[in-house]
Parts: structure tokens; sequence; C-alpha cells
């Protein structure tokens, strides 16, 4: 089922949502055909998602760079946002295209202040930028410019009564 245009998030409200949003789940296709979902902490620059992997998901990625993300909030049905963003991962591979990289020094100083205490140390005043960077074979950013977006506002459903009755997929 098509979500229907009355409940999609307007540019604003996306930003909004990946700005404030603390975790993104990422599926990417691990060994064989197996999708590997991960939650991740991440940052939002022009139009674009920025997350610092490692492991398996850099794995992935580099062999099929195919993959989903998607950021949700709230739990109850009527009170669902989020924001499916489909594309291909490019991978960041060395200090280099970091440094050629348009958004992220403002993506580290981004999730710098997001993540400010979220590994349990107290809050500071002035949050470091996040410091991660290209190292070893497989800890680097990535990055996911969407190709196809699909957003939802479940709240917007009470001001569309058309649709409201035919709400069990989202």
């Amino acid at each position: 089922m098509a979500l229907p245009r009355d409940i999609i998030l307007s540019p604003s409200e996306i930003d909004e949502l990946m700005s404030e949003s603390w975790n993104l789940r990422v599926a990417s296709v691990g060994p064989g055909s197996r999708i590997n979902l991960t939650p991740m902490w991440f940052g939002w620059a022009g139009g674009a998602v920025y997350f610092f992997g490692r492991g398996q998901k850099i794995v992935n990625l580099r062999r099929n760079p195919d993959c989903s993300i998607i950021v949700d909030r709230n739990v109850k049905f009527p009170e669902l946002q989020g924001v499916m963003l489909q594309g291909y991962a490019k991978i960041l591979e060395d200090t280099e295209a970091e440094a050629r990289d348009p958004n992220l020094v403002d993506v580290q100083s981004q999730m710098g202040r997001k993540y400010n205490g979220g590994h349990g140390q107290p809050v500071v005043a002035q949050p470091p930028p996040f410091a991660a960077t290209a190292r070893g074979r497989n800890r680097r950013w990535v990055v996911l410019t969407p190709e196809h977006v699909v957003s939802w506002d479940n709240s917007k459903l009470a001001a569309a009564p058309d649709i409201a009755s035919d709400s069990g997929d989202s």
C-alpha cells in the first residue's frame, strides 16, 4: 500500500526529525543475501545522512552500496513519525576523502553537540566535535544521499478521516 500524500512530512519536518533524533537503523546486504540491520548515531547535513561505522557494516557497503535507512520516533500508531531513505552508500575511505567532503566538519560538530554526554560521561558546556576518522581497514564515515524518500506522520491521519480507516500499514 502506498502511503497517502496527506501524511508525508514536509522538507522542514524531515530536517527537524533528522536533526533531533538520536538513532537511525541502517540496512545493508550482508554475506550471501542476509540483511544486516544496525542502529547507529548519525548526522544530517546537505540532505545527506552521515554515520561512522566499523566492521561488518563497512565490509557490506563496500561489497554492495545499496542501503536503506530509517529514522522514526514515538511508539503508539497514531503518533508515529518517520522517514525511510534509500540509495547508495558512499564510504569516505581516507582522511583525504573526509577533507574533501563539503559537510563532514559540520556533521562532526553537530554530532558532538547532539551526543554530548551520550556515552555516560558528564555533559560539557562546549562539546568537542565527534572526532572519528578513517583508520584501520574498516572504520569509516559513510554518506547516504537519498535517491528515494518515504515519510509519514500518523498524527496527520486525524485530519484526513477518509484515510484514517485504512491505516493498518505504515
